[in-house]
């Protein structure tokens, strides 16, 4: 069997989950990393530096939410997408898993063949396989300059904390070179076509994408009725 060289680290507090997620991500083809905790999963992260993480939300001693925070709050880990997996069903609850900065969200019970397709669609998203040559490596205007090959982006001289899906939303508007991406359009590319998540997830992330901008975020502008676009001004 052809091993697809990705590392999952998957993080659930239940041994029938962790054992269940492992045959299925082995068998797959994936390398797989287990961690019982919040702090357990922080620090395999460090130290290992998965392509994915799977995060349960109901962990003991700390929250699966904290545990996200920390993740995209930390240089080394901020990059690493994130599939939160959860017995929780609410709409709410994927809100605020998806603004925390995960890319995906996934209910219990599932099923192993539909969790497996949607850890795939996730890698695909953030595949580092892409030659250097099909990617534009720095955009630079006025006060804001974004280094896609590192993911960071500064305004002003000052580093802006950016959510993996955060600064790929600002990659496409960027790409899209004052082209107007509509709601469908930036989840399709942000999030990808086998994501379930709503369009009006879009608007939040703009929102908060604008603020963390500051001065810059008014390149992004809201075109009533057809979607966003980054105006050069």
């Amino acid at each position: 069997m052809n091993r697809s060289g990705n590392k999952i680290l998957v993080v659930d507090d239940e041994t029938d989950i962790l054992n269940l997620l492992d045959y299925n991500l082995k068998k797959a083809g994936f390398d797989v990393l287990l961690a019982r905790d919040g702090p357990e999963a922080i620090e395999c992260a460090r130290d290992r530096r998965p392509d994915l993480i799977v995060l349960d939300i109901m962990l003991p001693d700390m929250e699966g939410t904290e545990v996200l925070k920390r993740l995209k709050s930390n240089d080394s880990t901020r990059g690493i997408p994130v599939i939160m997996l959860t017995a929780k069903g609410e709409e709410v609850d994927k809100i605020v898993g998806l603004e925390l900065g995960a890319e995906d969200y996934i209910t219990k019970p599932f099923s192993p063949r539909e969790f497996i397709l949607r850890v795939k669609a996730v890698l695909k998203r953030y595949d580092k396989s892409r030659p250097e040559s099909e990617r534009q490596e720095e955009f630079t205007l006025k006060e804001i300059s974004v280094d896609f090959t590192r993911h960071k982006v500064t305004v002003g001289g000052a580093a802006v904390q950016l959510s993996s899906t955060e600064f790929k939303l600002l990659t496409e508007l960027l790409k899209a070179g004052g082209r107007v991406l509509s709601r469908d359009a930036l989840l399709d590319r942000a999030w990808g076509r086998d994501c379930y998540v709503i369009p009006r997830t879009v608007d939040t992330h703009v929102r908060r994408l604008r603020a963390k901008l500051k001065s810059a975020g008014r390149y992004i502008e809201t075109v009533r009725g057809a979607g966003y676009r980054f105006a050069e001004e």
